[in-house]
């Protein structure tokens, strides 16, 4: 019980209620039964409110006022969720934040959920993610079964999962299920389906069911979401590219060689805070954390799986506390604009944008030079005209099968020329490795600062 009460940030010791636009919530703590804890989350939902200021129902209509909102689980749950317990989906506990992480064994029951599309509809949704599902469902009437069934279950889920994973499933899932939500959806519930589905939406088999009714229907953003999944399911893949390109030009050290050089040019620059874009698995982060200097490390990665090789590098949890909060690990896409990438005074995008196709560069400057705008931002790429160097590389082929293009000096140069002139940075070039007098360093560099 004390757990749930740290992690939900409501004391088990009393009631608790919250005022909503449509009614109210409240969140209790029933008696343990057989040693287990119980916590109870209640949505009171007013139906004059439900009207009050409504304007897309015709004037005087029924269902106005006989409607299934007030008795069924529905997206006013889910907002009402997003209410009171954002903090513990967010993976924040104030008291007690190493329990985020601890998976306990979980049950949930959701009372009367209108499921449109049956009881195999709630396994295909739930079971994927590792759930036991069980329900009950309920006719319209017992006493006139000639009256048929009505959509309505109630959906017990178990699993051995983390408190935040376990709301957070039933946040999205549950919209889902009934197939509507009670406002108007935008592109903003795009981002929030992505946010929300981080880890877990882009290999779901039903993902695409998923999508389409949560954004009530809507193709063009069902198509949107889509493909920014389809994205990131591509550049999840990258860890495994990068061991062919580490292979290949192990034979330099060239990767010792550009963290050296990074560093060196943070250094030159007295960035105090530095963001390292597409982390990947977390090579450079070490360095920068074993130096004092740098005061806040973030490193984002669109992989899941890497960021998870990175925080094995760092042996984040054994850190001690000075160091830990010193440093941070993200989920995210160079591709889209986050606020969480602004403020910085260095960004490094190391051996990254070689693996974006060239039309997707553009969303790329934007995010990083328009909107995150660090003081100083270094990029590294390989330079293509030193693959004639490598005896184990055929002719015209790229580092590894993962990179969408490799550029000449002249055409990195003259990339970055345009970019900082468009955003208002100076830039100046340095080549990383040996430096060939005709082909030039294996690696080129790009120092941007304003």
């Amino acid at each position: 019980m004390e757990d749930l009460g740290y992690l939900l940030l409501k004391n088990p010791s009393r009631t608790h209620m919250f005022e909503l636009p449509f009614g109210n919530a409240h969140v209790f703590y029933p008696p343990s039964q057989d040693g287990r804890a119980q916590v109870a989350f209640l949505l009171d939902i007013d139906p004059v409110s439900l009207v009050r200021g409504t304007s897309d129902r015709a004037e005087g209509s029924l269902d106005q006022y006989v409607n299934d909102r007030p008795y069924a689980a529905s997206s006013f749950l889910s907002v009402a969720m997003s209410r009171v317990f954002g903090t513990t989906m967010s993976g924040t506990s104030k008291y007690r934040q190493e329990l985020t992480e601890v998976p306990f064994d979980l049950e949930a029951t959701i009372t009367s959920t209108p499921c449109r599309g049956g009881l195999s509809f709630v396994r295909e949704l739930f079971e994927p993610l590792g759930y036991t599902v069980t329900a009950v469902h309920h006719p319209l009437d017992e006493k006139f079964p000639e009256w048929g069934e009505s959509p309505y279950h109630t959906i017990t889920i178990t699993s051995h999962t983390r408190l935040q994973d376990l709301l957070t499933h039933i946040y999205v899932l549950i919209p889902v299920l009934d197939a509507d939500k009670h406002y108007w959806v935008g592109k903003d519930e795009v981002e929030k389906l992505l946010r929300k589905g981080e880890g877990w939406l882009a290999n779901h088999p039903k993902k695409e069911q998923i999508a389409f009714r949560y954004l009530r229907r809507d193709k063009s953003l069902a198509r949107m979401a889509l493909s920014r999944l389809v994205e990131e399911e591509e550049e999840d893949k990258e860890p495994e590219h990068l061991k062919e390109e580490e292979s290949l030009e192990q034979t330099v050290r060239l990767w010792e060689q550009r963290m050296g050089a990074v560093l060196s040019a943070l250094k030159s620059q007295n960035a105090k805070s530095v963001v390292d874009v597409g982390c990947g698995e977390g090579k450079l982060l070490p360095s920068l954390l074993n130096d004092r200097a740098f005061e806040r490390i973030v490193g984002m990665d669109v992989s899941w799986r890497s960021l998870e090789v990175a925080a094995r590098r760092l042996k984040l949890e054994e850190l001690p506390p000075t160091r830990r909060k010193r440093i941070e690990l993200i989920h995210g896409s160079l591709l889209y604009r986050d606020k969480r990438l602004a403020g910085f005074d260095a960004a490094t995008v190391v051996e990254v944008i070689e693996h974006l196709d060239e039309p997707r560069l553009a969303a790329f400057e934007r995010v990083l030079f328009e909107h995150a705008k660090p003081l100083t931002a270094i990029v590294t790429t390989p330079n293509s005209e030193y693959n004639v160097k490598f005896a184990t590389l055929p002719a015209g082929q790229f580092r590894h099968k993962d990179h969408r293009f490799e550029w000449t000096r002249s055409q990195f140069q003259s990339w970055a020329a345009r970019v900082a002139e468009q955003h208002g940075y100076a830039v100046r070039f340095a080549g990383i490795g040996e430096n060939d007098a005709v082909v030039g360093a294996p690696t080129q560099m790009g120092v941007f600062t304003r």
